[in-house]
């Protein structure tokens, strides 16, 4: 019994020691597990607490456990943090990676990894899959620029603006040469924000029109002027007010081939009714008649499109110029309707389909036909489509 309270004297003795002599930020040791001394300390969230588990001081190191150079593994008194988390050997395997800084996470180039550029004289086609005789998916320009995810036989996987697809690896620059022809061509592009606008001479409401471009189509940018952007259009200087474009330093994107047709954000119902129009083209012009096969004059033609959509419309341009929401040529979608006149009253309506062109019947002569909205002054257009 004397012996058994001699032992338990000594152990509390041992104890006391060891916690005087441990410097003061012993204390404070993260929770690490087991220690290089065989002590297992853990720490409570926010206690800043440390407990000791008692009976490992009396684990008697191994052979194995021996230090090396001649110092024991054994109880290690007056060890701090530092010292301690210096001492831990870390596999390579088990390090953390090496984190890309902000401007390689961005992109390597121009806000791409794996830069691909368009190298074609018109457009390239992006089709749903490698296969040649897939959908095509969208248009890429020349000099447009992509992201390439990965390669199928001669096609490259890419991403473009919202188009995903593949494109053929022929027509596509890649690695050195697309850098060296993204620096080349990268430039201030003006991004249409409004359908039908119109493209002018001079920089004044007053000058000759010269042409008209559609919703979200990007216009290398010459110059800007008192409001107006000069821009270059099939290689010709004009100018669109600045009031509907957005100019910012970019390469070009591919557009997807509602884009490419109709001009961005327009609905899946405006493009399928400008889609089922045109299917008619080239059909006769009929005065009175309302069959979009065998004849229907301009009104007659509209209602009838209309009719497939669940919309009721008078046989009569003027009636229907007072049907729907009046709105401004500038803000025409795809789908709406543009009327004419002939001595200040209305005789001929279109339906517009994007990219300053509208689908009408004509006349005996022309028919069911393509024109440009501006064929004629438009003098009024009506939106029946609210999205």
């Amino acid at each position: 019994m004397k012996c058994k309270n001699v032992r338990n004297f000594l152990l509390c003795v041992t104890i006391a020691t060891l916690f005087l002599e441990a410097p003061v930020h012993a204390s404070i040791l993260p929770s690490v597990g087991a220690t290089a001394n065989g002590v297992v300390a853990t720490e409570d969230a926010g206690s800043g607490e440390a407990t000791v588990d008692v009976n490992s001081f009396f684990e008697l190191p191994t052979k194995e456990e021996k230090g090396t150079e001649g110092e024991s593994a054994g109880i290690v008194t007056s060890i701090g943090a530092g010292e301690l988390l210096s001492s831990v050997e870390i596999a390579p395997e088990d390090m953390d990676e090496k984190e890309d800084s902000e401007e390689d996470a961005a992109g390597g180039t121009f806000g791409y990894t794996n830069l691909g550029i368009a190298n074609v004289e018109d457009h390239l086609n992006v089709r749903a899959s490698a296969d040649d005789n897939s959908k095509i998916v969208g248009k890429m320009s020349n000099n447009t620029a992509c992201e390439i995810l990965g390669f199928e036989g001669n096609k490259a996987h890419i991403i473009s603006g919202s188009v995903e697809g593949y494109v053929s690896t022929d027509f596509l620059l890649m690695g050195s040469s697309a850098i060296e022809r993204a620096n080349s061509v990268i430039q201030n592009l003006a991004t249409v924000k409004a359908d039908g606008l119109k493209l002018r001479e001079e920089p004044s409401i007053e000058a000759s029109v010269v042409g008209m471009v559609a919703y979200g189509e990007e216009l290398a940018v010459i110059s800007e002027v008192d409001g107006w952007v000069q821009i270059s259009y099939d290689g010709t200087p004009a100018y669109v007010s600045a009031e509907f474009v957005s100019v910012d330093m970019k390469l070009k994107t591919a557009l997807n081939m509602s884009e490419f047709l109709y001009g961005e954000g327009v609905s899946n119902v405006r493009i399928d009714l400008c889609e089922y129009a045109k299917q008619f083209i080239g059909n006769p012009y009929v005065w009175g008649g309302v069959s979009l096969t065998k004849g229907a004059d301009c009104s007659g033609f509209v209602l009838s499109v209309y009719a497939k959509y669940g919309i009721s419309l008078p046989h009569s341009s003027r009636a229907q110029a007072n049907m729907g929401t009046s709105i401004n040529m500038s803000e025409a979608k795809p789908g709406d309707l543009v009327f004419y006149a002939k001595g200040g009253r209305i005789n001929h309506v279109a339906i517009y389909i994007g990219g300053g062109q509208v689908c009408h019947a004509g006349s005996e002569k022309t028919g069911i036909r393509v024109s440009s909205a501006y064929y004629r002054t438009p003098v009024k257009v009506v939106r029946l489509l609210q999205d």
